[in-house]
């Protein structure tokens, strides 16, 4: 599938459900890879803030993605209208801090950007593709979420609110082909109660009847309607029909759990990449949502970095054996900590070590409970880069490779015996004098187990 974008700009109004003030939201297309951006162009300098779940600041009523001082409140709809729609690249101007509510769904945006229309751009779209089953719980509210395994994209959300009005409620959705007509139309809902306390609290300045269902989850009378209506600005209010006090019908019978189900689109459209996978939302709420957004968010890092992990395949003989490393390292037992050199070229090596019960350093290091040093991983990682490096001149036997500075060292899991490790060292920038900058990666199995960048120096040895 090609990244794609809007082939004209497209422009919708309201006001916001919190603020109630009049926002105007641009839409303008985008070039590969840009994603989706926001750009508050009320503001001094007009600063982007990219939709990135490391920028959430609130999850309130809503999802508030912040910069500085620079903030959009309630972007979940338009996210998950543009992932509903396959939009990859946009960059959305708006003059306030929140996204117009509109009806409460995402219908006036779809309009808008499918009036716009789609067109395919010059590069490939990137998934994160789910491999293996994540999930989060929230222990306290009993909400679960979890990624699946899936060759597309597939949501199913599940609430129950414990109210006799409301009940247990399902939607799904197998395809976005159907979210267009299936997802966009449903609106938010909030219950009678709660919109008393928005209301005290000052809040929901744009909320009107015509863009919420209110659930009615205590009797009212007639007194408490009028009061309620007074304060909403409208002439009166009824239960038009049962548990509901809108005087508009349900779009759908299920149509609170399928705005559910909008809203988990949108907030993980905050993890920044198109999901691959089928999402099982049980009690989803916003704070939750980007509890597992930020998970996902993780395992995509980690995903991206094992993209170019090394295949090894002990079948297939190395390009240096334990006996050739021996003749280009001045390392001896029990230092020389690389056993195979299995890939090399000018500008990448990989070695393999497999750690053993038998190695020295186990004897002292946490006995009863082995675990290889993590400096010991760094000294592998030098000299699997130091056979790189000494590759570079005729008589490499003659050379020495010694360290001269790490950054940005991280072990992240422990490495024990039985493991077989995968260090891949790749040049950040050409060898000139001897100075060699690497970056270097170990893996066991598909997991990175440590990183760092390292700086090494070659010096040709002193005839004797």
């Amino acid at each position: 599938m090609k990244q794609t974008t809007i082939k004209k700009i497209a422009t919708v109004k309201g006001v916001g459900l919190h603020t109630g003030k009049e926002v105007t939201m641009t839409f303008r297309p985008a070039p590969v890879n840009h994603g989706y951006k926001f750009k508050r162009v009320d503001l001094e300098d007009e600063p982007i803030i990219t939709a990135d779940v490391n920028r959430v600041s609130s999850t309130n009523r809503g999802t508030t993605i912040k910069l500085g001082d620079a903030q959009i409140s309630t972007v979940e709809h338009t996210l998950s209208v543009l992932t509903g729609l396959q939009i990859d690249n946009v960059l959305i101007e708006i003059n306030g801090p929140e996204a117009p509510i509109m009806d409460g769904s995402g219908l006036d945006f779809t309009k808008k950007l499918s009036r716009a229309g789609i067109e395919e751009q010059d590069a490939e779209r990137e998934y994160f593709v789910i491999e293996e089953p994540i999930s989060y719980k929230d222990e306290a509210t009993g909400a679960e979420l979890m990624a699946l395994p899936a060759e597309g994209f597939h949501v199913t959300t599940l609430i129950d609110f414990n109210s006799t009005v409301l009940g247990h409620q399902y939607a799904s959705l197998e395809s976005l082909k159907d979210y267009k007509k299936e997802i966009a139309p449903c609106r938010t809902f909030v219950f009678l109660h709660e919109l008393e306390q928005l209301l005290d609290q000052n809040l929901i300045k744009g909320g009107d009847l015509d863009n919420a269902i209110v659930i009615v989850d205590r009797v009212m009378k007639t007194k408490e309607l009028n009061a309620l209506a007074k304060r909403l600005g409208k002439k009166s209010v009824k239960v038009e029909k049962e548990g509901i006090l809108n005087t508009i019908d349900l779009r759908f019978e299920n149509e609170p759990a399928r705005h559910k189900l909008l809203d988990v689109i949108g907030d993980l459209a905050l993890v920044g990449k198109p999901i691959k996978g089928r999402i099982v939302a049980t009690k989803p709420g916003h704070r939750v949502n980007i509890e597992f957004a930020k998970m996902l968010k993780q395992k995509l890092v980690e995903q991206r970095k094992l993209k170019n992990k090394p295949k090894y395949n002990p079948n297939i003989a190395p390009i240096y054996d334990v006996v050739e490393i021996a003749k280009r390292l001045p390392h001896r037992y029990p230092f020389l900590l690389i056993d195979k050199i299995t890939e090399l070229s000018d500008k990448h090596v990989v070695g393999i070590k497999s750690v053993t019960f038998n190695e020295q350093f186990f004897q002292g290091h946490f006995p009863g409970n082995p675990v290889m040093p993590g400096v010991l991983q760094i000294e592998a990682m030098a000299q699997t880069g130091g056979i790189l490096a000494l590759s570079t001149v005729p008589d490499p036997e003659n050379w020495d490779t010694y360290f001269l500075k790490m950054d940005s060292v991280k072990f992240k899991y422990k490495v024990v015996p039985g493991d077989t490790i995968i260090f891949k060292m790749e040049l950040l920038s050409p060898i000139r004098r001897g100075i060699c900058q690497m970056q270097g990666t170990a893996y066991v199995g598909n997991r990175i187990v440590s990183e760092g960048e390292l700086v090494a120096q070659i010096v040709k040895r002193k005839a004797e």
